[in-house]
């Protein structure tokens, strides 16, 4: 099997947002919405504080609660472990958006661009209405991969077959592959370090690994 996971090293994270920018020019997303952004927090107490700096987006989960609660079923996750949308059949109803404990789940309004009423080049060049009034989110630039593992390629070492996030992080924080497969990327950092898994405790089963420390 193939189980397709991200890891994000949050000892590299410098918070600069590329992620997010690479995001949003795959995607032409609309303003307020981020399928991949980076959280600052601040963490230690006075005088040993310290920032850090947590990519986020939708963790597709082996057990998504959004699936769930999704009354067309809409949203289902794949062998593969990515979780989709088929908008043909998503009514907007915005239950998967109140279900999902990471806020990874947007609605896109109609007409809504970066600059006013009229899409840049590279928003009218991916304008898609169908994902417009219904509920949207990080796909793991599913596309991309599908297109790249049809040619041969390897998500996570080819850019082509790679989410943009991945490829346009430059401190290298942000990791693609497959955690089923012993000898890919992920799970060799997932061996070799420390990690943990957010909201982990809900039983959601993330598929987005951040790693702390190495392991002695």
């Amino acid at each position: 099997m193939t189980r397709w996971a991200m890891v994000a090293d949050l000892r590299r994270c410098v918070g600069c947002q590329t992620c997010t920018a690479a995001c949003k020019h795959a995607n032409a997303t609309p303003p307020g919405v981020q399928w991949r952004r980076v959280l600052d927090l601040e963490i230690g107490e006075f005088p040993d504080v310290q920032r850090a700096f947590v990519p986020m987006g939708c963790q597709h989960c082996d057990e998504p609660p959004c699936a769930d609660v999704c009354p067309t079923t809409a949203t289902r996750k794949r062998a593969d472990g990515i979780v989709t949308i088929d908008y043909d059949l998503c009514i907007g109803c915005a239950y998967c958006t109140v279900a999902c404990p990471y806020q990874a789940r947007f609605k896109a309004p109609r007409g809504a661009f970066a600059y006013g009423a009229q899409p840049t080049d590279n928003e009218e060049l991916r304008e898609d209405d169908a994902k417009r009034e219904v509920a949207t989110k990080c796909t793991f630039c599913v596309e991309r991969l599908d297109a790249g593992t049809a040619k041969g390629l390897k998500p996570g070492v080819d850019p082509e077959a790679t989410p943009a996030c991945v490829n346009a992080c430059i401190a290298e924080a942000l990791h693609f592959g497959d955690s089923d497969d012993p000898d890919s990327n992920v799970s060799r950092l997932l061996a070799t370090h420390k990690h943990f898994r957010i909201n982990e405790d809900l039983g959601t089963g993330p598929g987005f690994h951040y790693l702390w420390d190495a392991k002695p």
